[in-house]
């Protein structure tokens, strides 16, 4: 069978779901963002047993403790992909197994977010995994293989969230540590915490909004006195502070309130014009008439 063209009118009439990334400092009450969410259709993902801070939250939750775990949950939430292999994790041969160990997916629809606490867990769990693995260790030593079992988690990581982000019509958060340091010309530089580099530099690709949680003091108006930092959602990629960010909507402000529900209801809001989004000129209609071209003179 071929390829399916979708139209524009159907493309837009998709129930979409919002794929992000959060991070911030320890502390900051990233997992306290659960309370902004309707727990009725928000599943929890407690992988760090850190839920001391929603211990009231009345959602669903589930505590994945082993790499495995993590991979067969995400084939379980997220569906088959058709294009692997049999014995590859997220192929319709493993579903059918994940659907035996599991029951109907159906079970799952009535939730429309999975808050996903932490990928800094996650990336933890699946290198003890890798380190585990022959990739790890040197085929003429047989000793342990660091690079080995570095390469092995990058690609185990990346097929996970790219898993995860084509569930469709599914809002999937998730939650990670901010690591602040300085860098040989004494300024400020922030990543994510999580084993080994390729994560951390392919995530912002693969989802759709990357935004920082942290305490911020905004400047006073004239003639007020100073205010003491508050706690925001930064969104936008230029951003004064230097934090890791970015809006694929082009719907949110620089600084949004910490209130998960109501950001996610934002994004989903009316599309801004192209040309406010990108700040680059509309196209002509289709109808203008084309501008008069001129011969090169001698």
């Amino acid at each position: 069978m071929g390829l399916r063209i979708i139209t524009a009118d159907e493309r837009l009439a998709e129930n979409r779901g919002i794929k992000a990334c959060i991070f911030g400092k320890s502390g900051i009450g990233k997992t306290s963002l659960l309370w902004s969410l309707d727990p009725a259709s928000t599943f929890f993902i407690d992988l760090e047993a850190g839920d001391l801070a929603v211990q009231g939250w009345a959602g669903t939750s589930i505590r994945p403790r082993t790499w495995e775990d993590c991979r067969d949950l995400a084939l379980f939430l997220a569906g088959p992909n058709p294009a692997l292999r049999e014995e590859q994790p997220y192929s319709a041969k493993q579903h059918e197994r994940v659907v035996q160990q599991y029951g109907d997916p159906a079970q799952m629809d009535r939730y429309r977010t999975w808050f996903i606490d932490s990928i800094t867990v996650a990336g933890r769990l699946c290198f003890q995994w890798c380190r585990g693995q022959p990739e790890a260790f040197s085929e003429r030593t047989g000793k342990p293989d660091v690079r080995g079992a570095y390469g092995l988690h990058g690609r185990e990581m990346i097929a996970w969230l790219t898993h995860m982000q084509h569930a469709r019509g599914r809002n999937v958060v998730f939650v990670g540590i901010l690591d602040e340091r300085l860098d040989d010309f004494n300024k400020k530089v922030f990543s994510p915490q999580i084993d080994g580099s390729k994560t951390g530099l392919e995530l912002p690709g693969i989802v759709d909004q990357v935004i920082t949680m942290a305490e911020i003091a905004l400047e006073p108006a004239a003639g007020q006195p100073a205010q003491p930092p508050t706690r925001w959602l930064v969104c936008q990629t230029i951003n004064p502070w230097g934090f890791p960010a970015k809006d694929r909507s082009g719907r949110l402000s620089l600084l949004e309130p910490t209130h998960l529900g109501r950001l996610f209801e934002k994004i989903a809001g009316p599309v801004r014009p192209i040309a406010e989004r990108l700040l680059l000129p509309a196209p002509p209609a289709a109808d203008a008439e084309p501008p008069h071209s001129t011969s090169p003179t001698a």
